[in-house]
């Protein structure tokens, strides 16, 4: 049995990482997927992995901090599929260097929350539009572990994040009787090409011994959109091996 036979579903941040491995995920599960980035080639390539396997998806070029590109992405969605069952707004940047708050610039500020921030809003502003229309549907943000605590060097990212649960929390509230499900998944550290360098130095945090593989947190992101999580809405669903769960531990180590 696949559980997500015949829905429709839209994967932000598709071209690598978490977001291939989640649209991969859904392809297998049955979902026709719709995978959106600014990266051509990595979202064809994954586009061209589905098609592979047997699976049905198609790729938009969209700048998720861009209004008319998101827009003109749910519209593209429905005219080609009619409708949106499940979106994972996965799209986001780092912090391209470790700076305290004081020396922070604005233009990375603007950048960061730009992205990870007012493009999660923009996207469920035209999801949650087009669920509304069709009295269902699921979405999932990508927050992190730093949107529940904070890390130096790191603000706007830190702040990006701590907005994505927030917003997740408040549109969940407002659709809840509306046959709409939101919730986050605050990844740990996770295996990806942007970490490769630092794993092993990094490894030595976790509880578990080793980071977490990206695939782990696509399983978490199906399962908040499937039926099995049919009463679940608001939450911040942490994947991060147990990193938290120490406290402030693992800091001193």
């Amino acid at each position: 049995m696949k559980g997500l036979e015949g829905k429709i579903a839209l994967v932000t941040g598709g071209s690598s990482g978490m977001g291939r491995t989640t649209a991969l995920a859904f392809a297998r599960e049955g979902a026709k997927v719709v995978i959106a980035d600014v990266q051509v080639e990595g979202g064809e390539e994954t586009v061209q992995t589905i098609d592979d396997t047997g699976g049905e998806a198609i790729f938009f070029k969209t700048d998720v901090s861009r209004r008319d590109e998101v827009e003109a992405l749910i519209n593209r969605v429905v005219e080609t599929y009619g409708r949106l069952d499940c979106a994972f707004n996965n799209a986001g940047i780092e912090e391209t260097s470790l700076l305290p708050t004081a020396e922070s610039t604005e233009e990375n500020w603007d950048r960061v929350i730009g992205t990870n921030l007012k493009g999660v809003w923009l996207c469920m502003k035209y999801e949650l539009a087009q669920m509304v229309k069709q009295g269902s549907g699921a979405i999932v943000n990508t927050a992190s572990v730093g949107g529940l605590v904070g890390f130096e060097g790191i603000g706007a990212y830190v702040a990006s994040k701590h907005g994505v649960i927030g917003l997740t929390k408040t549109a969940a509230l407002e659709y809840a009787t509306a046959g709409i499900r939101v919730n986050a998944v605050c990844p740990g550290v996770i295996r990806t090409p942007m970490l490769a360098d630092a794993e092993a130095l990094l490894a030595p945090l976790e509880p578990m011994g080793r980071i977490g593989l990206p695939e782990e947190i696509a399983e978490a992101v199906v399962w908040l959109c499937s039926d099995a999580a049919s009463f679940v809405t608001g939450h911040p669903m942490v994947v991060d091996g147990g990193i938290l769960a120490q406290g402030w531990r693992w800091l001193w180590q």
